[in-house]
């Protein structure tokens, strides 16, 4: 499968040369490195080179011409996943193919409420394309600015919208995807009924560019919302926060768009390492949450939020809450909640779980987890938040800065059994919205069934027989 360098540059690099022009292709190490590396700088390889074909047909010839040479293929959006799944290995033999110039939104069709978008296009262009038309369009992630629809789908993103519109498998209604041997199926339709077979649709979305490379969408938009309100909330326990969730569901029905949990910890830590962030209740409280509504109409949905306050405390959940009405008010909470990943990078070494559970299992696990780590662990310091409101927890241990890599390294292997374990007993997933990529890949063995593994491997070989597509990640 491996092509020495000399090889590569002479042959192979020519004939990549003169399918996307000079401008398009970057063999220069120094050049290579961002692609090389991913943003965490946790993952470092080596390509042969980064591709970046400015059309779908460039990319049926680039997949044709690896597909004939048996040269690996590493796709690449923004570079901005946490799993090392669009890194290449150090061999120098992976070819990286970006599509940073597959920027084009070919369609906006407000009436059908769709938006089609290449692989390439940042998902903050696609929610102004999508604004420009008095559309929405919901996935929202930390990332936005940076981020592409491409990745999004390869590794089926989540956000913190996925309580009321879902991940991106929920919102794309159909792709264009180049296939290993450079055949292109054209999926792109804007359907929300097509009973024609198999949904090859969605083997495609969260494969983390093992089966193909996705170069269009068809996305689905919503009504703008014209009135947003926000609550930050402190409770004694998940048990109460759970109450609360319930209750505004109940209430508030398709209006809560956001439910959002942190723990005193969490929010602690926050406020030691981010500039202007400032604290919304004047007391420390076990758990907090950030509830958001948002409605197409604008009156009622404040006093909505605040009856539903009102209920929770005299029932008991709440213990203080603050209404925030206006924007600034509303930005402050989620510039505290968007800044526990920067303040974790500040702060120490994060062992990280992105996991997901029913949410009705997430007090227990939270008990047990908290005490499991505390058993082998005394001094750990638990960084617990996540999207509680579909039950994707980011069940973190904060470990200090000049922690040895070998010490770090034992501890990875122990807190990442300990924690997954627990969330395959509550029949959970140990991949929520981050993918497997290289980080999980290992351990994804040891929570799928045989069956599984065997009809994902049958999928793989059938789709890519020369396994030229993303080696090493995911399976």
């Amino acid at each position: 499968m491996s092509r020495s360098i000399p090889h590569l540059k002479s042959q192979f690099l020519q004939r990549l040369s003169e399918i996307v022009g000079e401008s398009g292709l970057v063999s220069d190490a120094q050049q290579k490195d961002d692609h090389d590396t991913d943003w965490l700088k946790k993952w470092h390889g080596r390509s042969c080179a980064v591709v970046r074909p400015a059309s779908t047909q460039q990319v049926a010839q680039v997949m044709r011409l690896c597909h004939e040479t048996r040269i690996p293929v590493v796709t690449q959006g923004g570079n901005t996943g946490m799993s090392g799944g669009a890194t290449p290995d150090e061999s120098g033999a992976q070819l990286i193919l970006s599509t940073s110039r597959l920027r084009r939104i070919r369609e906006v069709d407000p009436l059908n409420n769709t938006i089609t978008a290449e692989a390439g296009v940042l998902l903050a262009h696609v929610q102004e394309a999508a604004q420009e038309v008095n559309r929405y369009f919901p996935l929202s992630l930390g990332s936005e600015g940076s981020c592409t629809i491409g990745g999004n789908l390869a590794t089926n993103a989540g956000g913190v919208a996925v309580l009321r519109y879902g991940n991106t498998r929920d919102l794309a209604l159909g792709l264009e995807v180049v296939l290993p041997d450079g055949r292109i199926w054209n999926g792109l339709r804007a359907l929300r009924k097509d009973n024609t077979g198999y949904a090859l649709r969605d083997l495609f979305i969260g494969s983390e560019g093992t089966l193909g490379v996705v170069t269009a969408a068809v996305l689905k938009l919503f009504p703008q919302p014209v009135a947003r309100v926000a609550a930050w909330v402190g409770c004694d326990s998940m048990e109460s926060l759970l109450a609360l969730l319930a209750l505004s569901r109940d209430t508030c029905g398709d209006r809560l768009v956001a439910f959002e949990m942190l723990t005193q910890a969490s929010v602690d830590l926050i406020m030691r390492h981010i500039t202007d962030a400032r604290r919304p209740l004047a007391n420390a409280h076990k758990f907090h949450a950030l509830v958001e509504l948002a409605d197409t109409y604008e009156n009622g949905l404040a006093e909505m939020l605040e009856g539903t306050l009102e209920r929770a405390m005299a029932a008991g959940y709440v213990e203080d809450a603050t209404v925030g009405l206006n924007i600034a008010q509303r930005q402050a909470f989620w510039k505290i909640r968007e800044g526990i990943s920067q303040a974790q990078v500040r702060a120490g070494k994060a062992i990280k779980h992105d996991i997901a559970l029913p949410i009705s299992k997430l007090p227990r696990f939270v008990a047990d987890a908290d005490a499991a780590v505390k058993k082998v662990m005394p001094d750990a310091c638990i960084i617990n938040f996540g999207h509680m409101g579909d039950g994707n927890l980011h069940f973190n241990v904060l470990m200090p800065l000049d922690t040895p890599t070998p010490e770090m390294s034992q501890a990875v292997r122990q807190l990442n059994r300990l924690v997954h374990d627990l969330v395959d007993e509550a029949n959970g997933s140990i991949s929520a919205e981050h993918g497997v990529g290289q980080l999980r890949r290992d351990e994804l063995r040891n929570y799928k069934s045989s069956v599984e593994l065997d009809l994902m491997m049958q999928l793989k070989q059938s789709i890519d027989p020369n396994q030229i597509m993303n080696p090493g990640k995911l399976l």
